[in-house]
């Protein structure tokens, strides 16, 4: 059997690659730098309860739009071409941080306007996170598709470990600056998804009204249960242990290591997972697949509630990397299930759920973490997660016996997904 042909080899996987790796780059660094913003507009004037309890509501303000346009975005996926969605929504966000970073020059910037901000992140999220994961199993041949998410996750874990750094690094150096370069990753993200040639569509479905089309996703994953088991499992598990939102908090008044601290720390758990993803775009997991998530997702937890009791910088860092370590074995198992075990015609709205349900996680577990450290401080939040992400496992493994079961990634054998045709050569 001839070896699969890696997915860097192909011209429009490459610059799907490098729009993916510099969007996200700008979009963790946008994310920290609004963080760090709203938590130290909100320390003066407010306790530290309540500005973490203001920095949980940003994650609100991004999860309600995606929220409310999750069903109408994935049928948008399966029914325009993928390109323009991200190329709209990049522009988007182009026009978002070169706002933000005006409103920051001109000493204009407020509350109103970084929550306004993240309204707008959380639309173009919407629309873009279903479109980039259904665009990718089109670019390439369906044997080179789990080391295409491996590669394709190095991307996005890269970009979390440069980001977070890039946004608190060139903040402390100057807010223009930083927004300034944030601005410019996504110019050269937009330019990079305009190389992408023209690629496979599904066809157009007339035959059923759009609202059965968007039910019909919801229905695929309900009755699908290695795919539900898989995507619940991440939902509860980072809505729980979702430390992330917390991280200016730890690093301006538990570790006291100012914005630059901040950077290292919100970089620690993309580095974690960037070397995990690295390692599977060399050996893609083979065996086993549906156990190890769940051993993956109790040392996640395992290193969420370290670092929530650790008073050590270093040793808050070392637990962010395992966690990060950890979460990437997750999301490769979680990501080649869903892209493996779906009709192409139906990947748009699939992802769409999969997206709310991450969203849901990240997001909905920011204002989580938020509310919970108003109500137990930081520490009793992120210590509360991490056993909670623990126990969900335990309590998944039950209810959930196709995971344990789940060998490989290989669809069965009456799943019908389509070839792919018009990949292109290397």
């Amino acid at each position: 059997m001839d070896k699969p042909l890696h997915p860097l080899r192909i011209a429009n996987f490459r610059a799907y690659w490098l729009s993916r790796f510099t969007g996200t780059v700008a979009l963790s660094a946008l994310a920290i730098v609004i963080g760090w913003q709203v938590y130290s507009l909100a320390r003066e004037t407010m306790s530290i309860r309540e500005a973490a309890f203001l920095l949980g509501m940003i994650g609100v303000a991004q999860f309600v739009p995606l929220f409310l346009l999750t069903p109408l975005v994935g049928l948008v996926a399966d029914s325009v071409d993928r390109r323009w969605i991200v190329r709209f929504t990049t522009g988007l966000l182009v026009l978002t941080a070169g706002t933000l970073g005006v409103f920051t020059w001109a000493g204009m910037l407020g509350l109103p306007a970084l929550f306004g901000a993240a309204i707008f992140i959380g639309i173009a999220r919407a629309f873009s996170g279903p479109a980039y994961s259904a665009l990718a199993p089109n670019l390439v041949p369906r044997e080179s598709l789990p080391t295409a998410i491996a590669v394709s996750s190095i991307a996005w874990q890269v970009g979390t470990i440069a980001g977070p750094s890039v946004g608190g690094l060139l903040f402390a150096i100057h807010p223009d600056v930083a927004y300034g370069t944030i601005s410019a990753l996504f110019v050269v993200a937009l330019g990079a998804i305009f190389l992408i040639g023209p690629v496979p569509q599904p066809p157009a479905q007339t035959d059923r009204r759009p609202l059965i089309r968007i039910l019909e996703g919801f229905a695929y994953v309900r009755r699908n249960r290695l795919v539900l088991a898989a995507i619940t499992l991440d939902l509860f598990a980072v809505l729980l242990a979702g430390a992330t939102a917390l991280l200016p908090i730890y690093a301006r008044d538990i570790l006291h290591v100012g914005s630059q601290g901040l950077g290292f720390l919100a970089a620690g758990m993309g580095i974690g997972a960037a070397s995990t993803a690295i390692f599977f775009s060399i050996r893609p997991m083979t065996s086993n697949v549906g156990v190890k998530m769940l051993i993956a997702v109790v040392v996640f937890g395992l290193a969420i509630l370290t670092f929530g009791l650790s008073t050590n910088f270093w040793l808050s860092l070392v637990a962010l990397v395992v966690a990060g370590c950890a979460d990437m074995v997750s999301v490769y198992v979680r990501s080649s299930l869903i892209q493996l075990h779906t009709p192409d015609h139906m990947r748009g709205r699939v992802s769409a759920v999969s997206q709310l349900t991450i969203s849901a996680s990240n997001e909905l577990g920011e204002a989580e973490s938020g509310l919970l450290a108003s109500l137990l401080g930081p520490v009793g939040a992120v210590v509360f997660g991490g056993v909670g992400a623990i126990a969900v496992t335990l309590l998944w493994a039950r209810l959930f016996p196709e995971l344990k079961r789940a060998r490989t990634f290989d669809p069965p054998d009456n799943l019908a997904i389509e070839p792919q045709h018009g990949v292109a050569q290397p």
